[in-house]
């Protein structure tokens, strides 16, 4: 088993005895549906039901992986992010959901999948483009962040909700990054 196989069976597993909800975002949610890339971390929104769960998310973790309580506290606080490291230098960012409806919505439609042999919830191809996007805006505009949508674009375009990604990124003001992103008028 590789490194990153055992941070996601690790995280999948205290996340359910914490009783977390979750789902993988970032990078490697979009190697899932676009291309390959490296990365050495994975992206997690948590959505705990209390500071309890994330306290025994926390007890679950250590001693084997470092996980910052003062961080995992302030995190709930100001619902931003925390950190989980392995002895391997393996990283995982859990961001806390989001009070909005795009978030609530994003989700909400979650679906199971098995990325590197291991079953987790995933956040759908049409979200993860989004949120690629605004992680592009809010950087000042981030290539990197634009190739992962172009190679989702090119895996699953197709099959893509189309009505869903044209509501979302007018809401959230995406509409340039999308552009960029495609090197289109608005459509894929």
């Amino acid at each position: 088993m590789n490194g990153l196989e055992r941070l996601l069976r690790a995280l999948v597993a205290a996340f359910a005895a914490a009783g977390i909800p979750y789902m993988l975002t970032g990078s490697l949610a979009s190697t899932v549906y676009g291309a390959p890339r490296t990365t050495y971390d994975v992206d997690f929104v948590v959505d705990p039901p209390d500071a309890a769960a994330l306290e025994m998310l926390t007890d679950r973790l250590t001693p084997d992986f470092y996980v910052d309580a003062a961080a995992v506290r302030e995190a709930w606080r100001q619902r931003s992010m925390f950190n989980i490291v392995d002895s391997a230098g393996w990283k995982a960012d859990c961001i806390l959901r989001k009070e909005r409806a795009f978030s609530r919505e994003e989700f909400g439609r979650r679906r199971p999948l098995e990325v590197l042999g291991v079953a987790l919830a995933v956040a759908s191809a049409e979200d993860v483009i989004l949120s690629k996007l605004e992680w592009s805006q809010e950087s000042g505009g981030s290539e990197r962040q634009r190739r992962d949508v172009a190679a989702i674009l090119a895996g699953a375009g197709a099959g893509l909700d189309q009505d869903y990604l044209r509501h979302w990124r007018g809401t959230l003001g995406l509409e340039r990054e999308w552009a960029l992103a495609t090197g289109a008028d608005g459509e894929p």
